[in-house]
């Protein structure tokens, strides 16, 4: 079904405008990610399941348009993205874009919306810039970003001793950011950050990355990659005997996908932060379950495929609130209304930048022996307050808090 529905998305973007000409009575929205490489399991099809899924649930049309939601593969590339985001907004009556896949093309895609007064969802990117230094007045930042994650994660280390540090970092955006604000985090909290060392998306053999790891003098090997590449890490750290010595793994980013690509075996006692969880309350399994006979997938969904249905709906209701699909004007009311979804808690849109505030958990990768089914692999630990974790607005990059 994957790979079918990823060759009827690339032949789409073939087709010229009379196969899917503007139409007055309808509107698009898009969810732009990564369909073939190391994310395409953290949003790729499953992402565009939960926005279609918001769709329904919202009752399928909107200020008297019919909604209907497309899907495009970035391949991790800017150029890739941008293309493919222009032409929908150009020919698709695309009047939002959801997930963005990675940071690199997610920030592409926002700032083509921000060109065409639309709206963008950021669920897939996790860089800071979506709501920092480069954040916009039609953009919201579902995803938790980097300050959010180091903040979590490098506080409580640092209080076990773990007071040297250093990162294997993917070489892109997200991980610059990650390990950029890791550092600040690392230093404020009295430890000493040694330095890093950086690979390329999809790296295969990690040997020489880890040798360096191992012997830089560092307690943490903080890991400030995500996907396939952080699964790979992983289990090469764990088989070069990395974590045997007096070294620990420390993870930023991680998502449920990872854990079942590793396997428990090798996730066992990992210790990160995520705003959801399948297996959280009566409210997550019941979309969970939805979502999987959707999908047909039996694994369980990420938190950007949560954050996809999240955002979708959430716009949704602005639209309609707003009468208009101007960009500015219904990002304006989604800011100003209350987050109602029950898949992530006590969530509420900053108006000032757009970053979306939500409590954290705090979970731990259960012991083989403690799963009680495939997708059983979470243990909820603490649930942080978003106030306690995020940005504070005076902190703020975001030019506009600036300006006000």
């Amino acid at each position: 079904m994957k790979y079918r529905f990823i060759a009827l998305a690339c032949a789409s973007l073939a087709i010229s405008a009379s196969a899917f000409a503007q139409n007055s009575d309808v509107v698009r929205i898009g969810v732009s990610n990564d369909r073939s490489g190391i994310y395409s399991d953290l949003g790729g099809l499953g992402s565009e399941i939960a926005a279609r899924m918001a769709v329904e649930d919202f009752g399928g049309s909107v200020l008297g348009k019919k909604i209907e939601v497309i899907g495009g593969d970035t391949q991790n590339k800017v150029d890739i993205a941008s293309t493919m985001v222009r032409n929908w907004f150009d020919t698709e009556n695309m009047v939002a874009i959801v997930d963005g896949g990675a940071s690199s093309t997610g920030l592409a895609a926002m700032h083509i919306a921000k060109e065409k007064n639309k709206t963008a969802l950021i669920s897939g990117g996790f860089a800071g810039d979506f709501s920092g230094k480069q954040c916009t007045d039609i953009s919201t930042q579902w995803a938790p970003d980097t300050y959010a994650l180091a903040n979590a994660v490098v506080q409580n280390t640092i209080q076990a001793g773990g007071k040297k540090w250093f990162a294997i970092t993917t070489d892109y955006v997200f991980g610059k950011t990650m390990e950029e604000t890791a550092a600040k985090f690392i230093k404020k909290g009295g430890g000493e950050f040694l330095g890093s060392v950086r690979h390329p998306l999809g790296t295969s053999d990690f040997a020489s990355y880890l040798l360096q790891a191992q012997s830089s003098g560092a307690d943490i090997v903080a890991l400030a990659s995500a996907g396939g590449d952080l699964i790979t890490l992983i289990k090469q750290a764990q088989d070069f005997g990395i974590t045997a010595g007096n070294q620990k793994l420390v993870t930023f980013l991680v998502f449920i996908n990872d854990v079942m690509g590793m396997g428990l075996n090798y996730a066992q006692g990992l210790t990160f932060p995520t705003v959801f969880y399948w297996d959280a309350n009566d409210d997550t399994r019941a979309w969970t379950k939805r979502w999987q006979k959707t999908t047909g997938f039996e694994r369980a969904p990420s938190m950007v495929q949560a954050l996809s249905y999240v955002s979708t709906l959430h716009y949704l209701e602005a639209v309609k609130a707003a009468g208009t699909f101007d960009g500015q004007a219904v990002n304006k009311k989604l800011r100003a209304m209350p987050v109602q979804s029950k898949l992530i808690q006590n969530a509420r849109v900053r108006p000032e930048d757009g970053r979306v505030i939500m409590d954290v958990y705090k979970v731990q990768v259960k012991k083989p022996a403690e799963s009680k089914s495939p997708n059983d692999v979470y243990k909820i630990l603490d649930i942080v307050p978003g106030d306690e974790l995020f940005v504070p607005l005076a902190s703020s990059e975001c030019p506009l808090v600036k300006n006000n």
